[in-house]
């Protein structure tokens, strides 16, 4: 009976199943591999074994094998540094990806434009297909794993229980992927028999309370088993330790509580098929205690193995820099420097290499012809002008800044050598802001410190209309808004007559974000702000080269009080996260989870007119489209042949 359904097109639910061949003829056999979808899928078995023989029996009988194994339960990790399916980077609105047609498929790109769809989902990561990794099939491999890693004869019982615990991390970590990107998903606690009936194959989505609770209860079984670091930072690093999952849980929880999982009335009649509601519409404040408790206890594991903040040290040049150079590598560094100490989890699994490609200008260096530079990252306008003013506040309630004539023209001056090009003459909107702003965002008329030239003398200048060395001169291959991510950029990466990328690990999760995730906990958690909460805002703003909060909203805020309650407290923690995690891939996950997205992610996507050559029409804000965000958007569809064989799963409302 399973095998009828399996051969009759039962794709999706295969993935939970065991690959055990040592019952099955081989016809089964054939089935089997047939299904998994692929011959890459099979690979990855044919990877696992000796001889390439895919048994279960050879996978778990000597360490080596196992540890094999152990790698491909790790396989299935979001390449969270691919400027293409990633959807944090393209999905939402901090950048717009150019390109014309066809020219280069960018899966996240087509749901920005409102062209997702439920026959053949975009970024689909249940199924594993129009760029999604096939995280139900990876956690199928992780129940397989721990099912038999206990069998392996030459391993001490510790690192049986070790290796198992970071594989229970994974099975957690692809839980919440798919819980954040989908709402209430099934739970795989363990593989099917083959032998199963109809029925147990269909199996049903979980209230998303259960859900959260089974991926914490994962993570605190994992943690016990786990180091502190790892022994070896040469072969080791990137591998699962108790600070990543600690830092991992106190994220996790944060989204617990957040809107869009805690108290959601819009969602109030989702149900399942046997009408179990699948979201409590009533608000529980004693999440936030959680994520309270879990991120002081997962910023002490932190301290416990030195992680800091990251500090640029300039020795690691022979020339000295500015203050003002100095602060922009604290930041850039912070995310691209490998294995420095900020980094709680460097995702080896997610190498930065073609996100610097798309986010280094075309023609950086006009001496050379340089090939592998794609450019196509660009922040719009609105992005832009979330970045504060020099004083540490937003442009529109610096009391000293001229809003309202941001988009009309200045020159630079000296004074300004280290940020723009002094004599040029660019957007107001570019002069007068934090340190952030220039060390993350390039502009026509800015400075690049860096690629391969360490004395600012000879920085690099950017300068991006039409005939200028960084503008169009493809069809493709330019920022369509005037801006580009310099941040994402490793500074020792050279501009040769090809991009010698440095590559670095993802920085999945750092010591900036767990401090502003706590401060976000601790402030939703009180009545009132409290010091500590100040404290942790205050600690990112310091490395950035900002006044305290409480310093910059009095002395220069139109609205000084507003750091004083909590829902003003709140607006100021969302814009300095979305400000300190610029264009790493979090701001499109906090607007789901704060349920401000289908405000913030509708609307025209603006940029300069960069197809001008003159000052006077460049800095003319264009739309390049008009996007929209409904309800229905806060999750993913389900591919509707899904539905079709499994009739125990319901849809996402709105699809």
């Amino acid at each position: 009976m399973a095998w009828d359904i399996l051969y009759n097109g039962f794709l999706t639910w295969e993935l939970m199943y065991p690959f055990n061949l040592k019952r099955m003829k081989n016809i089964k056999i054939m089935l089997m591999i047939i299904l998994l979808g692929s011959v890459t899928s099979c690979k990855k078995y044919l990877d696992v074994v000796p001889d390439n023989v895919a048994t279960l029996e050879n996978a778990f009988t000597m360490r080596n094998t196992a540890e094999a194994y152990l790698f491909t339960c790790y396989s299935y990790l979001p390449s969270e540094a691919s400027p293409y399916t990633n959807p944090g980077f393209v999905a939402g609105d901090e950048n717009w990806f150019n390109y014309p047609g066809a020219q280069i498929p960018v899966t996240a790109t087509t749901i920005a434009r409102n062209n997702q769809g439920i026959v053949d989902p975009s970024l689909n990561f249940w199924d594993g297909s129009q760029g999604g990794e096939a995280l139900f099939r990876g956690i199928r491999d992780c129940n397989i794993f721990l099912e038999n890693i206990g069998k392996v004869p030459d391993m001490d019982k510790y690192e049986k229980d070790q290796w198992a615990a970071e594989v229970n991390f994974l099975k957690a970590y692809y839980h919440f992927w798919l819980l954040r990107m989908y709402g209430p998903i099934p739970l795989i606690r363990e593989n099917l028999p083959v032998t199963a009936s109809k029925e147990e194959f269909e199996v049903e989505r979980k209230p998303v309370e259960e859900c959260f609770n089974y991926i914490v209860e994962l993570l605190d079984s994992a943690v016990v088993n786990l180091p502190a670091s790892n022994s070896s930072e040469i072969s080791e690093m990137g591998r699962i330790t108790q600070p990543i999952v600690l830092a991992m849980k106190a994220k996790i929880l944060v989204y617990a509580a957040s809107p869009l999982f805690n108290g959601n009335s819009d969602y109030s009649g989702f149900t399942s098929k046997n009408g179990t509601p699948l979201f409590n519409a009533v608000y529980d404040r004693g999440k936030w205690e959680k994520a309270v408790n879990a991120c002081k206890e997962a910023i002490d594991a932190c301290y416990a193995v030195g992680r800091k903040l990251y500090y640029y040290n300039q020795s690691v040049t022979q020339y000295p820099v500015s203050v003002a150079t100095r602060t922009q590598m604290n930041i850039r560094n912070s995310v691209c420097e490998k294995w420095n100490k900020e980094i709680i989890w460097g995702n080896t699994n997610s190498m930065a290499s073609s996100l610097q490609s798309q986010s280094t200008p075309r023609g950086l260096d006009p001496t050379k012809i340089t090939i592998g530079t794609g450019g196509n990252f660009g922040p719009p306008l609105k992005v832009v002008e979330n970045f504060y003013s020099k004083n540490g506040v937003p442009i529109t309630e610096d009391k000293t800044w001229d809003y309202a004539h941001r988009y009309d023209l200045r020159t630079a001056v000296d004074s300004n050598k280290y940020h723009l090009i002094p004599g040029y003459t660019t957007a107001n909107l570019n002069f007068d802001r934090e340190p952030r702003f220039y060390a993350d965002l390039a502009f026509d008329g800015a400075i690049w410190y860096g690629q391969g030239r360490y004395d600012e003398i000879s920085s690099f200048t950017v300068m991006g209309k039409l005939g200028q060395p960084q503008s169009r001169v493809t069809p493709y291959n330019y920022t369509a808004t005037g801006y580009q991510t310099k941040k994402l950029v490793n500074y020792n990466s050279v501009l040769t007559t090809s991009y010698q990328i440095s590559a670095y690990p993802w920085p999945s999760i750092r010591l900036a974000d767990l401090y502003l995730l706590y401060a976000e906990a601790l402030n939703e958690y009180n009545d009132n702000p409290n010091i500590e909460v100040y404290d942790y805002l205050n600690l990112v703003r310091e490395r950035a080269g900002l006044k305290t909060v409480q310093e910059s909203w009095s002395l220069y805020s139109t609205n000084p009080g507003k750091y004083l309650n909590k829902q003003g407290l709140r607006q100021i923690i969302h814009q300095e996260r979305t400000i300190e995690l610029a264009f790493e891939g979090h701001r499109f996950w906090d607007l789901l989870r704060w349920k401000e997205a289908a405000n913030v992610l509708s609307g025209p996507v603006k940029g300069w007119d960069v197809d001008q050559s003159d000052a006077a029409t460049y800095y003319k804000p264009r739309v390049l489209f008009n996007r929209t965000f409904s309800t229905r958007d806060y999750f993913w569809p389900i591919r509707e042949s899904n539905l079709n064989v499994n009739q125990k799963l319901v849809q996402n409302p709105g699809w």
